[in-house]
């Protein structure tokens, strides 16, 4: 850059950071017009790009930040409102940014959000065209009246992806009027993967039938190994993971350390605290293919992250991984044995850590089935 100004695009993006809240600060992402794309901001195209590829467009979008109040978005200054509008937009937008100073040349990575690029202070945001926002998505940030859970679920219904759905959430436009709020878009991530599969899990699911067997798909990408085993079962779910020795954050582990969280189809009781957003994210892509075969049953995710993960990425590759698996054709068992059998052969840690931790894997074990009577 030649001084602070510059005409630059948006792709469109907005990152609010979670520190010093309730003051946070509020980021629209913009880059040099050669330098961005609509998939610079938009984690369900990624799939299949190599991590180098990932961050090198992510390090180039640049943070222009204002710190405002959470509860600024209940009642929006002029300037807030030209972020959400960013925000919504349907395609790339071209911006003019003034900045404070300099943008500081680093790129940060969060296990929950995307790689972030350059920062700087933003004095003055214009847009130079009018943002092309779609007709739902301004239905419901109008509506001051709808829950924000509502316009999320319908949202989602209608075709959004969590990634946009996170940012418009992030941006405070959803939402009874007077509880609006600006998000820290990692809490707004996890929230929309709760939440919206959290809805299908009780209010759809049940009434599907149950799957005729054990079924196990697979999928790797970013050194993530991804087994995705189906039960025949009512609606369960366990997350278990592994982060292998080798790698960035286990160099010098002489163990494995399994982690799991799990919830029985009463429901989850308090937040996966071992496994955190990486839960939602893949539950909602496992709800996402029971609701598409009109069946319902229970999952167990076995993920093994090898050392060639060298830098978290974000929740999106947990998401888009296990839904990759569920475009292969899966593998069919006819009893859990030879379902676990065959895992076995394929996991690197011994499939018996796994099943110390696993409550799933006992549950169902110890479980008898009316079936087994006839």
């Amino acid at each position: 850059m030649v001084g602070n100004d510059f005409v630059g695009v948006s792709p469109p993006g907005l990152f609010v950071s979670w520190q010093n809240y309730p003051k946070v600060a509020v980021a629209p992402l913009s880059a040099l017009p050669n330098e961005v794309s609509e998939m610079s901001d938009l984690p369900e195209k990624w799939y299949g790009l190599p991590q180098e590829k990932i961050i090198s467009f992510r390090e180039s979008l640049l943070r222009s930040y204002k710190t405002m109040p959470v509860s600024l978005a209940a009642n929006p200054n002029y300037e807030l409102m030209d972020f959400q509008e960013v925000t919504m937009s349907a395609s790339l937008l071209e911006l003019e940014v003034k900045l404070i100073n300099k943008p500081r040349p680093e790129t940060s990575f969060d296990s929950f959000s995307a790689p972030m690029g350059p920062s700087a202070k933003l004095d003055k945001l214009q847009m130079l065209e009018n943002p092309k926002i779609p007709k739902d998505l301004d239905r419901y940030t109008s509506d001051t009246d709808a829950k924000s859970n509502t316009a999320l679920i319908d949202l989602f219904q209608k075709g959004f992806p969590v990634s946009v759905l996170a940012k418009v959430l992030s941006s405070g436009a959803l939402g009874v009027k007077k509880n609006r709020k600006l998000v820290p878009t990692r809490w707004s991530i996890t929230a929309v993967d709760s939440n919206i599969s959290k809805f299908f899990i009780n209010e759809k699911l049940p009434e599907l039938k149950i799957i005729d067997s054990y079924k196990l798909f697979h999928s790797k990408y970013l050194d993530n190994d991804f087994w995705v085993l189906l039960m025949p079962f009512p609606w369960s779910f366990e997350q278990i993971e592994c982060w292998l020795p080798g790698g960035v954050w286990t160099q010098g582990a002489t163990n494995y350390n399994v982690l799991s969280d799990h919830e029985l189809n009463v429901g989850l009781k308090g937040y996966p605290t071992e496994t955190e957003g990486a839960y939602f994210a893949a539950r909602l892509a496992v709800v996402e293919y029971l609701l598409g075969i009109n069946s319902q049953g229970a999952a167990i995710i076995f993920r093994e992250i090898g050392q060639n993960y060298a830098v978290p990425l974000g929740v999106w590759q947990i998401r888009e991984n296990v839904r990759a698996a569920f475009k292969e054709k899966p593998l069919d068992f006819s009893n859990l044995d030879l379902a676990l059998d065959f895992l076995s052969k394929k996991l690197v840690v011994p499939l018996e850590q796994y099943k110390k931790k696993s409550a799933l894997i006992k549950h169902f074990k110890e479980q008898t089935r009316i079936s087994q009577w006839f």
